[in-house]
């Protein structure tokens, strides 16, 4: 009695084939970056976080300095940054950095810049940068509340 027996090709045949390398190549390039992506995903990393409600912007005040109760809130339309005032008169600038989030208490009023419905903050920190805030109806009356920062001080 004779038997067939079906042989898979062996990968030296699959690899004579033309193109069968750069496919295999490919193939393990697309299975190499849904791995990357998976690990990303499950580490939490990257993204675009955006402040999203004034109840996350307010932990995040409170996460920047402990015990800050943060009375009042502007939130840009974008969600990139928010100001928050608690009830000692300090305000806090948080903004966007990297997939988190930075803040930093402003102290004077100096490097504040309105332009219609923007806000232009700098702190004393050089290394946190300059935000553009879009506060809509809001900005002026931010930027007029922010005159009283430092008054005390001179």
């Amino acid at each position: 009695m004779i038997r067939s027996v079906m042989v898979l090709p062996s990968l030296q045949t699959l690899m004579a084939l033309p193109g069968a390398t750069m496919a295999l190549q490919a193939l393990a390039s697309l299975v190499a970056i849904l791995i990357v992506v998976w690990l990303v995903r499950k580490l939490g990393l990257g993204g675009d976080p955006r402040i999203l409600s004034e109840a996350q912007a307010r932990q995040l005040a409170e996460e920047a300095i402990c015990s800050f109760d943060a009375q009042s809130v502007a939130i840009d339309r974008a969600g990139i940054g928010a100001l928050a005032r608690d009830a000692l008169g300090r305000v806090l600038i948080i903004r966007q950095h990297g997939s988190h989030f930075a803040a930093r208490l402003l102290t004077s009023h100096a490097n504040v810049r309105l332009d219609e419905r923007f806000l232009t903050l700098a702190t004393d920190d050089r290394r946190f940068g300059t935000i553009t805030l879009d506060l809509g109806d809001q900005a002026a009356i931010w930027a007029a509340s922010l005159r009283r920062l430092g008054a005390s001080a001179q």
